[in-house]
């Protein structure tokens, strides 16, 4: 399993670079191939710096537009459906690394919480833990040169409590936390508050405030105000800029003034304070400078630069055109940034991180990391990954059903799955012409026209059904039926499932399958399951579509099947019998049927991890599961829940699905030989996208449906 980490902040200037590059140095040194992920960029059109930087360093051997997920601009417009290619794009890269370190985004200019806030989503959604990362210093506007008034104890304290907050919310997994540059007369009181506001036992690190990351460049200084170099060394533009002097005054009062590594403003027409500021900074009893910016627009005279020739100085001298007070202003707001040719900040960051963070605990921290939260879009996304993976051949019978052929236009697109469409080929191609479809790569089948496949079908059927009285006639005219036809293709092996119901009751699509198909050995009734995709996880309801008053002894095949169906799906299956009591606490027909099942599903799969009697509350909250079932390794942990009747089933899922926001998927059928699975005849494309997903999932694993 892939390692991985999100950096993420709830504001901008906290320093994250130059955390990531420490991470991004510990991780190479335990993981061979390590990648770097943009989930957001600010523009495609220009390169990301962060990211630029980060892949200098990083092992795995990734193009930059590989390592990018959406803009910024892709995210506002529809979130949802950013998250979703943020994580294709994540797992694409993710699965040829051992490790992958995340850079969340912090340049919006928006409410604090919004920007953590999706930073949450997608860590959640990319089942990454979040290594949080919060600013000790002060950013109100008043910032010169990088640096900043301190933030104290209290306002990270209250600045952490919000961070939780929102990820919490988000259901993103916090690992540790880092206040970075933070005060270091303060360390340990700021280590101690935040540490207060974190859950139990998170790690939190504090790296102090180092000028040498934050201080600008001459060169940002160079840009910052639009300025042109006139003299001096190019080499000299690396120079951190500490402080700036205005040069406003007679030379003798601003020679006493100078201060180390400082830019000095001087007015262009003020020749001789920029003869004099140049022989100090040559001078052994003056501090050295960083750079000269020369403001106004007067031209040097060839005598004032023949003297400086002369004095042969590598001071960069700059020229800009802006005023004093604008000049000022444009080098106090000159930012230090972390560049891949500033190999001494990068070596000086990597070393602040190794020492005030213990890079062992957090490698620790992400090897025992359980994913545990599984959100719709993940679901979605490996269901889709997995069904296009089986490569399965899926009949559609409802080909004049515009649903059915808007779902075909996207899986054929998509690679879901290979199609067979049932209907008249000339109208189901002109429909879908009409709705600006493309259908190549589907074939289209007429179930009336007689074909050496249609005969092969009437055979078949009579073979099957003979005993039933069924005649050639009879089984010519089942032919007929979309679903008869359909269900024949997966008996015989001409596709691998069939999804229909779109256009037909839930009767109409099962009864072929029991007559022709089957069910599994040993299973004495087809049912159904949704996956219900919470916010943080998915769960299995069944039966909440097929059977309205099942038996004990169908109640326990029901649930083997829903575990089993669990499992082929990624769920973790612990199977709760739900009831109105819970134990031996009721007694009862009803509660004795359930009571019943779960001894027979303990008696035909001891392995299986079942609960029941038990009510819904004991089933999904720990709480009240362990007061009520102590010890029990289901109770408030149920992944797998079977409900005693149809009508139980199906209010609560739908209750579930509109109180709770979850995204029911299904209904799924499971029993049968091969798969079939039912629509609602009020599906939406989506829905037939995702059955359709499930029937290739299925037909994947032949007699576990």
């Amino acid at each position: 399993m892939t390692a991985s980490i999100y950096l993420t902040s709830a504001e901008g200037r906290t320093g994250k670079s130059a955390v990531a590059i420490g991470v991004l140095d510990s991780l190479r040194a335990g993981a061979p191939r390590v990648g770097v992920f943009r989930p957001l960029i600010r523009s495609r059109a220009t390169r990301d710096r962060v990211l630029e930087l980060l892949l200098t360093r990083a092992t795995a051997g990734h193009e930059y537009d590989q390592c990018v997920g959406v803009t910024y601009e892709e995210a506002h417009e529809n979130p949802d459906a950013a998250i979703t290619k943020i994580v294709a794009a994540y797992r694409a890269m993710r699965d040829e690394c051992d490790a992958v370190l995340v850079v969340g985004s912090d340049f919006t200019d928006v409410a604090v919480p919004t920007e953590l806030t999706f930073n949450a989503r997608i860590a959640a959604n990319l089942d990454s833990p979040v290594l949080l990362i919060l600013g000790g210093r002060q950013h109100d506007g008043i910032e010169t040169l990088g640096q900043s008034a301190a933030r104290g104890s209290g306002d990270l304290a209250q600045l952490t409590e919000l961070s939780v907050h929102e990820l919490r919310n988000a259901h993103a997994t916090l690992l540790a936390a880092v206040v970075n540059r933070a005060d270091p007369t303060s360390l340990d009181e700021i280590q101690a508050a935040v540490a207060k506001e974190l859950p139990e036992g998170t790690p939190v690190w504090t790296v102090p405030e180092q000028l040498a990351l934050v201080s600008p460049t001459v060169n940002a200084v160079l840009e910052a105000v639009d300025g042109q170099m006139l003299r001096g060394s190019e080499d000299a533009l690396a120079r951190d800029v500490r402080d700036i002097v205005i040069a406003g005054m007679a030379m003798e009062h601003v020679l006493p003034r100078l201060i180390e590594s400082s830019v000095v403003v001087v007015a262009a027409d003020r020749a001789e304070t920029l003869l004099a500021v140049t022989m100090a900074h040559e001078a052994p009893t003056f501090p050295d400078l960083a750079a000269v910016v020369l403001n106004g627009d007067f031209a040097l005279a060839p005598d004032v630069e023949r003297l400086l020739d002369g004095i042969g100085s590598s001071l960069p001298v700059i020229r800009t055109s802006h005023g004093t007070f604008d000049t000022a202003q444009r080098i106090m707001h000159a930012r230090g940034l972390l560049t891949a040719e500033a190999s001494g900040r990068l070596e000086t960051a990597i070393g602040l991180f190794r020492e005030h963070v213990d890079v062992e605990a957090l490698h620790e921290l992400m090897r025992v990391h359980q994913g545990s939260v599984r959100t719709p879009t993940m679901f979605s996304y490996e269901l889709f990954e997995r069904a296009a993976a089986a490569n399965a051949h899926i009949v559609l019978p409802e080909g004049s059903d515009d649903r059915v052929l808007r779902a075909a236009h996207t899986l054929l697109a998509r690679g879901t799955a290979r199609l067979t469409i049932l209907g008249e080929e000339s109208s189901v191609r002109s429909r879908a012409a009409d709705l600006g479809l493309a259908l190549d790569g589907a074939a289209i089948l007429d179930p009336t026209v007689r074909t050496p496949m249609r005969d092969q079908f009437i055979a078949e059927y009579v073979r099957l059904r003979g005993h039933k009285g069924v005649t050639s006639e009879i089984a010519d005219e089942r032919m007929n039926d979309v679903s008869y036809f359909g269900t024949m293709m997966v008996h015989l092996g001409f596709a691998d499932g069939m999804v229909s119901g779109a256009a037909h009751t839930t009767a109409h699509t099962i009864r072929p399958s029991l007559e022709i198909i089957k069910t599994v050995p040993g299973v004495s009734v087809v049912s159904s399951v949704f996956f219900m995709a919470l916010a943080d996880r998915v769960l299995v309801y069944g039966d909440c579509a097929v059977n309205p008053d099942p038996t004990a002894e169908q109640l326990a095949d029901i649930a083997i099947s829903s575990a089993a169906t669990a499992v082929q799906f990624g769920v973790d299956a612990r199977i709760a019998m739900l009831s109105y009591s819970t134990g031996d606490s009721g007694t009862g027909a009803e509660v004795d049927k359930v009571r019943r099942a779960t001894e027979l599903v303990r008696a035909a799969r001891p392995a299986l991890e079942v609960e029941g009697p038990i009510q819904y509350d004991a089933a999904t909250d720990p709480g009240v599961g362990a007061s009520k079932l102590p010890g029990s390794t289901v109770a408030g942990h149920a992944t797998v829940f079977i409900f005693p009747d149809l009508n139980t089933g199906n209010n609560t899922y739908k209750a579930v699905q509109r109180s709770a926001g979850a995204v029911a998927v299904g209904p799924v059928l499971q029993g049968l030989n091969k798969p079939v699975n039912d629509l609602s005849r009020g599906a939406t494309v989506e829905d037939i996208l995702n059955t359709v997903a499930i029937t290739a999932v299925q037909s994947a694993a032949p007699g576990a449906v």
